[in-house]
């Protein structure tokens, strides 16, 4: 069990979403892009099936919706932030990686309420639990690259 996972940690302050809970929300949200990827079922539907389908009590659920609509909104352009750092054409990425560092791509973009590191280390373990044997390496490599040129400003010690 990580630290982060810690029954015994502080809760959030008030007002503040917990972090077990952005984490159920991005992994539901990469989910949902995954689907997206398989299917011809616009995202809204995903989107209300994943509510329906899943108990969205412990998941902090703007954050999700957040997520799900930004990527599948921007994908062209996280796609353009993408290809410089990739070793193959995007579309031989695997789908799960895929999801994953573009997820993590639009946090790194939009979601300064969340530190660089988070994203990468959220997204490493996504790629952990959901992805193939060697796929974390492959989504550490991309964000921490892609974190550089997003985030250079909270990289550079002070």
């Amino acid at each position: 069990m990580s630290a982060s996972e810690d029954s015994t940690a502080q809760p959030a302050p008030a007002g503040q979403p917990k972090a077990g809970d952005r984490r159920r929300a991005r992994a539901l949200a990469m989910q949902g892009l995954y689907q997206r990827h398989f299917s011809k079922s616009s995202i809204t539907d995903i989107e209300s099936e994943f509510i329906v389908d899943n108990d969205m009590s412990k998941v902090d659920t703007a954050y999700f919706r957040d997520l799900l609509r930004g990527v599948h909104r921007e994908q062209a352009e996280l796609d353009r932030l993408l290809e410089p750092f990739l070793d193959r054409p995007i579309h031989e990425v695997d789908a799960i990686e895929l999801a994953i560092v573009r997820l993590g791509t639009y946090e790194l973009k939009h979601r300064l309420d969340v530190p660089y590191k988070v994203v990468i280390n959220e997204g490493i373990e996504m790629a952990k639990k959901f992805g193939g044997t060697e796929g974390h390496k492959f989504v550490n490599s991309l964000l921490d690259k892609l974190s550089h040129r997003l985030r250079l400003a909270e990289i550079r010690p002070r």
